[in-house]
């Protein structure tokens, strides 16, 4: 409340200012103005201030978001685009829930991504165990079945978005795909 009555405030001495002075009144509003949005920037800069307080802790480093693909199924490049958007939805959704402030960092900093090979199904949940541990948004993607692969395959695991450092412990010894 005190930065609304300091808003009003400075708005009334500034509108005084005008009354009592003899100014034209292209420069009373041009000082008006932007005595209305300076005061408004601070007012927003304390209020995102104070509710960033209240959240998650926000990492400064690079946030991330890799997509591990199996290379013993074979699949098209196509049908790898389409378990990468799925994967890639599937992160976004749940980072929505578990990482907000993180997945806001990700989206106001290129959104990056990198996609991984590796070889097996036991690999692939072996790092997503790992991710999970390290408390990463992990969604690995099941296939339907409907075309190239069998129904309930794993083809790509999601990993992120995350600190850059943290998501490198998972995969950072996978080569890319």
């Amino acid at each position: 409340m005190s930065t609304v009555s300091g808003l009003l405030k400075s708005m009334i001495e500034t509108m005084l200012q005008i009354l009592t002075a003899k100014i034209p009144l292209w420069q009373a509003t041009l000082l008006l103005g932007s005595t209305a949005l300076l005061t408004r920037l601070s007012f927003h800069t304390t209020a995102a201030a104070k509710k960033s307080k209240n959240k998650e802790e926000v990492p400064s480093e690079e946030i991330k978001l890799v997509l591990v693909i199996r290379t013993d199924l074979g699949m098209t490049k196509g049908k790898i685009a389409a378990q990468c958007a799925h994967a890639t939805l599937g992160c976004y959704k749940r980072a929505i829930r578990q990482k907000p402030q993180v997945l806001k960092m990700w989206e106001a900093t290129g959104q990056s991504k990198v996609t991984l090979k590796c070889a097996s199904e036991e690999e692939m949940l072996e790092l997503q165990q790992r991710a999970r541990s390290l408390g990463l948004v992990s969604e690995s993607i099941c296939d339907a079945g409907r075309t190239q692969i069998a129904a309930g395959s794993r083809t790509v695991l999601g990993i992120g978005p995350g600190p850059a450092s943290v998501v490198d412990q998972v995969s950072g010894h996978l080569k890319l795909y």
